[in-house]
């Protein structure tokens, strides 16, 4: 088994994991299969909830519902490929999701039909209307990323990877199975988006203050303390040391094999 290279890239990580395992459609089902119909929105309607989108929802979900901090790409989504009229959407909106960190949101009538109009609209644009990325590739479905041995991956985590050493099955990683799946979870694994740098500055009174790192160039760092609070020193001014986890996840980047990558990944897949 060839070792993963870091000059392939993340994406080549990724892509070999979606490409492991995956069978053809067989020609009797693609040929039962039948695009489902396109529904078109007014422009006017379509602007509209471009405009609600990036007021309300732009921040998670992106500027054009791909995908963002934290929130999902919604022209990926099954919820919205199985919405008829708004009435999936609709009840998300209203409701929020908790347990996934979305709130709810007090709109009109008139801007949530606004809201599913620029979304479906955005998936139609994206995948052809027919849950197929432009370009004749699928997306990854999550059978496609299991295809590792989870005890190799549990020895792996606790052993060579060292990952145990930063990281919890019972802690932080407690569920993480529930909470993320298929290619989010192994994005998250391999590089994980959402992992806060720590900033630690010592000034020249002796006071030292920590906080997650907010700025950092050449000449100034910037922190955000527990109080909310930001604050931000000269480099030449100051010590300071900056812990950032994702860092970690770079340098085992050319340590991994391919089945490291998936014997990981197989493991995670048991944290629910």
């Amino acid at each position: 088994m060839r070792t993963w290279s870091v000059g392939t890239g993340l994406a080549c990580v990724l892509a070999c994991s979606a490409a492991i395992g995956q069978a053809a459609p067989s020609p009797k089902k693609a040929a039962s299969a039948k695009p489902a119909p396109v529904k078109t929105y007014p422009q006017a309607e379509v602007r509209q909830g471009a405009g609600v989108f990036r007021q309300n929802c732009s921040f998670c979900h992106g500027r054009d519902a791909g995908g963002g901090e934290g929130g999902p790409d919604l022209t990926a989504s099954k919820l919205v490929s199985a919405d008829v009229n708004g009435e999936k959407i609709g009840i998300v909106i209203k409701n929020g999701r908790p347990e996934r960190g979305m709130p709810k949101f007090d709109l009109a009538d008139e801007e949530v039909a606004s809201l599913v109009a620029f979304i479906h609209t955005r998936q139609a644009l994206m995948h052809g209307g027919e849950g197929v990325k432009l370009g004749g590739r699928r997306g990854v479905e999550v059978a496609d990323l299991q295809t590792g041995n989870a005890e190799a991956g549990r020895a792996y985590f606790n052993g060579a990877g060292g990952c145990a050493k930063c990281h919890s099955p019972t802690g932080d990683l407690a569920g993480v199975a529930s909470r993320l799946k298929g290619l989010e979870l192994e994005k998250q694994m391999l590089y994980p988006q959402r992992a806060r740098a720590k900033l630690t500055v010592r000034t020249k009174s002796g006071q030292t203050l920590s906080g997650r790192l907010a700025y950092q160039d050449e000449f100034t760092v910037g922190m955000v303390g527990e109080d909310g609070q930001y604050r931000s020193w000269r480099t030449q001014d100051v010590e300071y040391k900056i812990d950032a986890p994702a860092n970690a996840h770079v340098e085992q980047f050319p340590k991994y094999t391919d089945d490291d990558v998936h014997n990981l990944m197989a493991f995670l897949q048991t944290l629910k």
